[in-house]
C-alpha cells in the first residue's frame, strides 16, 4: 500500500514536470521557427496544461478504466474553478474581462452540459447502457474546433497572454526538453493509473473516487501553479483564461480523444460530479456579474474553496 502511494506521488511529479518540459521545449522551437506568440499560446501552452489529464485518460481508456478516466476530467474541472481560482483570488482579487463573462465562462458551462447529454444514453435515449462512444468523441472534438475558431477570431486580445510563456533556448536544449517531457508524461501517467487502481482495490474505493480526488488534484497542479503565480503578479487574464481554457480542453479534447481510443462506459453516479462541474462554472459567472468591477474578491475565493471542501466531504461520505 505504502509503495503504491509513493509511486502515485512520483507519477504526479513526473506528470507535472513532463508537461512543463514539453511546453518549454515546443514553445522555444515554435518561436525560433517564427510562429506567432498567439499560436504558440493557443496550441502548445493550452495543449500542454491539459497533457497530464490527457495522458492519464489515454492510459485509463486503453485499460478500460472508465471510472478513473471520467472522474479525472470532471474532478479536475471542478478543482480548476473552485480550488485553483479560489486560491488565486485569495492571493489577489481577480478581475474578469467582459468577453470572458460573455463567451468563455458560458462555453465551459456548455461543455459540462454537452458531456451530460452525450454520456446519459439511458436517461436521454432510453438505451440499455450509457456510454461515451466514438461518435460522441467526434462530437466533442467538433466543439473543440468551434472553440479554436472563436479563439483565432479573438487573437488580437490573446497575443499578449501567450508572449510571457515563450522563452527561446538552443535547439538541442529544446529537443531534449521535448524528449524529457514525453518520457516524463508517459512514465508519470503509467505510474498514476497503475498505482491509483491498486490503491482503490486495496481500500475498496471505486476508481472514480480516486480519479475525482487524488488524481484530479495531481493533474490540476500545472493550472494551480500557473494561475497562482499569475494572480500574485496581477495578471488576471492568465489566471482566469488558464482555468477556463483547460476546462474546455479537458472535456472536448481529452474525453473526445479518450472515447475515440475506446468507448467509455458511463455510470449514473458520475452525474452528480458533472453537475458539480457545471455548477462551479455557473458560480463563477454569478460572482463575476455580481462582484464590484466584475471581479472575484478574496471573500468569494474563500467561498469557492469552502464549496469544494464541502463537495469533497460529500463525495467521500457518499461512498462509505
Amino acid at each position: 500500500m505504502m509503495l503504491d502511494v509513493v509511486l502515485l506521488v512520483v507519477g504526479l511529479v513526473l506528470l507535472v514536470y513532463g508537461a512543463n518540459w514539453l511546453v518549454e521545449g515546443a514553445s522555444s522551437i515554435a518561436s525560433k521557427l517564427g510562429v506567432s506568440a498567439f499560436v504558440v499560446g493557443l496550441t502548445v501552452v493550452a495543449f500542454g496544461t491539459s497533457m497530464p489529464e490527457l495522458v492519464v485518460n489515454i492510459m485509463s481508456s486503453i485499460k478500460g478504466n472508465s471510472g478513473l478516466a471520467i472522474g479525472n476530467i470532471v474532478g479536475s474541472n471542478t478543482i480548476n474553478v473552485l480550488v485553483v481560482l479560489g486560491i488565486s483570488a485569495l492571493i489577489r482579487p481577480i478581475k474578469v474581462k467582459s468577453s470572458t463573462i460573455r463567451i468563455e465562462i458560458p462555453y465551459s458551462i456548455f461543455a459540462a452540459a454537452i458531456l451530460f447529454l452525450l454520456a446519459n444514453d439511458v436517461l436521454i435515449d432510453g438505451a440499455s447502457v450509457s456510454i461515451l462512444s466514438r461518435i460522441d468523441g467526434v462530437v466533442l472534438l467538433s466543439f473543440l474546433g468551434i472553440f479554436f475558431y472563436y479563439t483565432f477570431l479573438s487573437s488580437k486580445d490573446a497575443k499578449h497572454i501567450a508572449k510571457g510563456y515563450v522563452k527561446e533556448r538552443k535547439m538541442k536544449i529544446s529537443l531534449l526538453l521535448i524528449f524529457a517531457g514525453i518520457v516524463g508524461l508517459y512514465l508519470g501517467g503509467k505510474l498514476i493509473v497503475d498505482s491509483a487502481t491498486q490503491i482503490a482495490q486495496l481500500m475498496g474505493v471505486p476508481d472514480s473516487i480516486i480519479g475525482l480526488t487524488i488524481v484530479a488534484l495531481g493533474t490540476s497542479l500545472p493550472e494551480l501553479v500557473t494561475s497562482a503565480v499569475a494572480a500574485y503578479k496581477g495578471n488576471a487574464d492568465i489566471a482566469v483564461g488558464n482555468v477556463l481554457g483547460s476546462n474546455i480542453f479537458n472535456i472536448f479534447m481529452v474525453l473526445g480523444i479518450s472515447s475515440l481510443i475506446k468507448p467509455l462506459p458511463f455510470y449514473p453516479q458520475a452525474n452528480i460530479d458533472i453537475l458539480m462541474t457545471g455548477f462551479a462554472s455557473l458560480l463563477l459567472l454569478v460572482f463575476a456579474f455580481a462582484g464590484p468591477g466584475q471581479r472575484i474578491d478574496r471573500k468569494e475565493g474563500g467561498l469557492f474553496v469552502a464549496v469544494y471542501v464541502g463537495y469533497l466531504v460529500y463525495v467521500i461520505m457518499s461512498h462509505n
